[in-house]
């Protein structure tokens, strides 16, 4: 019997400038980057990795750069805020913060019984700061953030459909989330437990427009599995009707794909081997890491990346 998923293991979205991205979530928000490499299907685009001090499952947000692509547009089929935890004692901080550093923001409101803040990243990612723990974490100690407002992990995300059902059988029958709440148009399912229990909303509206892919959007959200678990979830999906692919291996964990019936991409990853396989964790994201496969290569693949200056990851 394979064992339940563990929650978020990493979201990965679209950007425009490497620059300005790198900048936003290392500079302003207080993540480390703990890896940069490359798209493996395209190494001619980055693949920066934001998490916390080790890169643990459950911190990590990842982004395509695309310099020239047209703006996304966020909608139906797509992830749509990506929320971060924070303490409750933190909201003013970030308030103060934003405000202070001309980035626009709403809030703080009420959802459910925790307050958030609403923002957007250089590329209009939805983002939300969500007090709704005191959690540990291994926050970037590099940041001049002080540790008492770090952001920890993620906290929750929503996803964005037309139709609820497809999905919330899904995430509920197969991937053994537990519904805990509504309101409104709006569903909360969580997994895992304790301090890495998680949060997954699915806001139903069939009157939105659909999300339009680039940067400012979600391209795939991933969940965490057991190593050993993997290849019984891939037959769990394929069972239900869904077209799954093949376990692939992403250097830093092994992963599945399939596309849910509302059009979002999901991916079940495993924790191990972890980002530490090709770098210790004082050189976390220092330098560009390239899988065995592509090492031949390096020289070329660097030529064709545009400029990325990742010298001091110190918030500013």
């Amino acid at each position: 019997m394979r064992n339940s998923l563990h929650g978020i293991h990493h979201i990965t979205a679209i950007s425009s400038d490497p620059q300005a991205n790198f900048d936003f979530y290392t500079r302003l928000l207080g993540l480390r980057m703990v890896k940069q490499t490359i798209n493996y299907d395209d190494p001619s685009v980055y693949h920066l990795y934001f998490g916390d001090r080790v890169g643990s499952p459950g911190s990590i947000l990842t982004f395509f750069p695309f310099p020239d692509a047209q703006a996304g547009k966020v909608g139906n089929g797509q992830v749509g805020a990506i929320g971060y935890s924070i303490s409750a004692d933190s909201i003013e901080f970030w308030v103060e913060r934003f405000s202070r550093l001309g980035i626009s923001f709403d809030g703080p409101f009420k959802r459910f019984d925790h307050e958030v803040i609403s923002f957007k990243d250089s590329d209009g990612l939805p983002l939300e700061l969500i007090a709704d723990s005191n959690r540990s974490g291994v926050y970037w100690t590099e940041s001049s953030l002080p540790s008492a407002h770090a952001i920890k992990r993620f906290s929750s995300t929503t996803l964005l459909l037309n139709n609820a059902d497809p999905t919330s059988s899904l995430i509920t029958d197969v991937l053994g989330f537990e519904m805990v709440a509504t309101e409104g148009n709006r569903t909360r399912f969580a997994a895992g437990t304790g301090e890495d229990r998680q949060l997954v909303d699915i806001v139903a509206n069939p009157e939105a427009r659909r999300g339009v892919p680039g940067p400012g959007t979600v391209h795939h959200i991933a969940w965490r599995c057991l190593d050993a678990d993997q290849e019984e979830w891939r037959k769990a999906v394929e069972a239900n009707g869904y077209n799954v692919t093949p376990i692939i291996d992403r250097n830093y964990f092994h992963s599945i794909y399939f596309r849910e019936k509302g059009g979002i991409l999901f991916e079940v990853a495993t924790d191990e081997p972890g980002f530490a396989v090709d770098q210790t964790e004082s050189e976390l994201g220092s330098r560009l890491s390239l899988p065995p496969w592509l090492e031949s290569r390096r020289e070329d693949i660097i030529r064709q990346l545009p400029p990325l200056t990742t010298i001091g990851q110190q918030v500013s």
